[in-house]
């Protein structure tokens, strides 16, 4: 590949790593590491392994086809386009308020002069007009710098941590036992790591988003690249964040709040008590940043998501001028149920994030199923369709996840 043309393709597989980098890996990895010490370790190797092929649909199809994921749900019938309808709404408020109030919780340690609350409406207001006024390309060019950032500050960290050593306290250890408490913990890690399998459609709308912004539309193979160098980064900040929280927490007697702001006060303690006081500034840069890419990539994806999904369903609406008028109703749709929803998780932010996790685990094999089915399609080119390792690895990856989902759910209700 030619790096002009690799480097028009790059955009979304970063803009697809800033929407997975945040809640998964500043909270979930964290905790796993701070409670378990390195025993979940594993879990992100698995974990990730079988949820790539349904995120690497995403990118695939729309360099294949010009399309987005949403475009192939309805080519698979309308039954497949409600579905996806009936999961995204049963789940969208409840992930953006997750990183939302995380995001809040951030900017209110950090600078405290103002509580989550207030910090909850400028973030998003500031979310708003970035979208509307920027639109992909600003959100496009601030995505690669805060993902240069965070990934030097967590590997100054990590290593840092790893030369002061690994001593934790045989008083406070705990093991992984497979009782229901660690089960419930272990979904709600896995439900999004590295993410939901919802992003995998957000990506193909970003590809065909970086086609319309630079006149370039890349083949599949440049596509795949894109996705992959964010793939991997996102697995190695998550090791990395599961590190930190291990050397530094586990076997410490000390847990994570529940509370948002007080959570993110321990977590940039987590990098400072590492490298030193000296890097406070640059690593509450980092989180901020991170956290703030996180709400303002979830922020533009459900919103365009949603408007050819509403569409979609209520044929009518397909107008040029109900279709801008749609997008800023769900916009701000999702600001103000958002906000209302953290006005009562706000010193449960912990309830809050496994409850959305756990939700994205349980809806990830219909979504996995559903990708699988559309990159398979007739208007797929059989060069561009998935080698046959890949499809056996979906396949693997559909049992898994439904088996341990189903095995959970009669745990919690009927045993």
């Amino acid at each position: 590949m030619k790096m002009k043309t690799l480097m028009k393709s790059l955009g979304p597989g970063l803009m697809w790593a800033a929407a997975a980098i945040g809640v998964s890996h500043l909270v979930q990895s964290t905790r796993a590491g701070a409670s378990y010490g390195f025993q979940l370790l594993w879990l992100i190797f698995v974990i990730n392994l079988f949820k790539y092929p349904f995120f690497e649909f995403g990118p695939r199809y729309a360099a294949a086809t010009g399309e987005t994921l949403l475009r192939g749900y309805q080519r698979l019938g309308k039954w497949a386009v409600y579905v996806y309808a009936i999961l995204t709404f049963g789940t969208m408020f409840a992930i953006q308020s997750a990183v939302t109030i995380v995001t809040a919780g951030l900017f209110t340690n950090v600078f405290g002069i103002m509580d989550i609350y207030g910090w909850t409406v400028i973030l998003l207001l500031v979310s708003v007009i970035i979208i509307v006024v920027g639109r992909y390309s600003l959100l496009d060019k601030m995505i690669k710098f805060i993902i240069i950032i965070l990934t030097v500050a967590t590997v100054i960290a990590v290593v840092s941590a790893f030369f002061k050593g690994f001593n934790p306290n045989p008083e406070f250890i705990k093991s992984f036992n497979w009782e229901f408490t660690d089960v419930a913990f272990l979904i709600a890690f896995a439900g999004w790591m590295p993410s939901a399998i919802d992003i995998s459609v957000w990506h193909s709308f970003w590809t065909v988003a970086r086609k319309e912004e630079t006149g370039y539309a890349p083949k599949v193979k440049e596509a795949l690249f894109d996705f992959n160098v964010g793939f991997i980064g996102t697995a190695f900040l998550s090791v990395g964040f599961l590190a930190l929280g291990a050397i530094v927490m586990y076997g410490s007697g000390e847990e994570f709040a529940s509370s948002g702001t007080a959570f993110a006060g321990q977590l940039i303690n987590l990098y400072t008590s590492t490298i030193g006081s000296w890097a406070y500034i640059l690593i509450s840069i980092a989180a901020l940043t991170t956290m703030f890419s996180t709400t303002l990539t979830c922020l533009d994806a459900y919103p365009r998501v949603l408007n050819p999904l509403t569409m979609m369903i209520i044929t009518r609406l397909k107008t040029k001028k109900r279709k801008q008028f749609i997008h800023f109703f769900w916009i701000a749709t999702m600001v103000i149920v958002s906000y209302i929803i953290i006005r009562f998780y706000a010193s449960s932010m912990k309830v809050l994030v496994d409850f959305a996790t756990t939700l994205s685990f349980l809806t990830a094999p219909v979504l996995g199923y559903m990708n699988l089915k559309v990159v398979m399609g007739k208007n797929v080119p059989e060069s561009d369709r998935p080698k046959p390792w890949l499809r056996v690895l979906s396949w693997i990856g559909l049992v898994a996840l439904s088996g341990f989902g189903a095995w959970f759910l009669i745990w919690r209700f009927f045993l």
